[in-house]
């Protein structure tokens, strides 16, 4: 498998207390990579670190063998085309309607003509099923409604990567299910994902690896039975913990 993501030696400070330290690992072309670690273990952070949203204090964080942590806000714009967030609120747009949310990504960074955007919006409600919300405003939805449209709008522009931040956190198991059925038809889009969850029951259905954040380092790197099977005392503790 093909390498797409690539951090080494990743450290990242508050003032004096330190979050990260030395964090490698790789995320593969086509693999949705599960993100997992007890609470304060800077998995969000790490999430944010890698587009930009967060300054890493050291290492390196290469897209496509080009390195992208030390680029100009400029160039990082254009790299967040490639590498979608999806935020945990959804953090949509409060003025504007459903449609407009999911269309914005595609006005700021395309050159489609109003009937292909429209076209375009309209493909990706329906992937989330949410196309009969397009005139709702964001205050007219649901939590789980909400994060559905988030995630419409992180996968507008077909990005390589997407960035799941707890998109199945404070839902019921209903909308659980059809958020996870989301991400899955990004992956079968061929979009590689990262999904930072506390919610490894979630997590087993859609990763095909697992890494737990322990104190500042990757404490595991592996696959579902590999976790199951490991003798380690910290994985053992938190898959009871779970």
């Amino acid at each position: 498998m093909n390498e797409i993501l690539v951090i080494k030696n990743l450290a990242k400070r508050y003032e004096s207390k330190e979050i990260h330290k030395n964090v490698s690992f790789s995320l593969y072309q086509g693999e949705t990579l599960g993100l997992l670690g007890p609470s304060g273990t800077g998995k969000s952070v790490l999430l944010r670190s890698l587009i930009g949203l967060e300054e890493i204090d050291q290492g390196e964080i290469q897209y496509r063998g080009q390195r992208i942590d030390n680029l100009s806000e400029k160039k990082l714009f254009a790299i967040r085309t490639k590498i979608s967030y999806a935020f945990q609120s959804g953090a949509l747009f409060d003025s504007i309607s459903v449609f407009e949310n999911v269309a914005y990504p595609l006005l700021e960074h395309t050159k489609l003509r109003e009937h292909e955007i429209d076209s375009k919006v309209m493909e990706i409600l329906k992937i989330v099923n949410m196309e009969e919300a397009r005139e709702k405003m964001p205050s007219d939805l649901s939590g789980g409604m909400q994060k559905r449209v988030g995630l419409a709008r992180a996968m507008a522009l077909n990005p390589d990567i997407l960035l799941y931040d707890e998109p199945t956190a404070g839902l019921d198991p209903v909308n659980v299910e059809m958020v996870l059925d989301v991400m899955e038809k990004a992956k079968a889009r061929g979009c590689s994902g990262i999904f930072v969850t506390h919610d490894i029951h979630a997590a087993k259905k859609v990763c095909d690896r697992f890494i737990i954040l322990k104190q500042g380092h990757v404490g595991f790197e592996g696959s579902w039975q590999d976790m199951e099977m490991s003798s380690d005392p910290f994985v053992q503790s938190f898959l009871l913990g779970q």
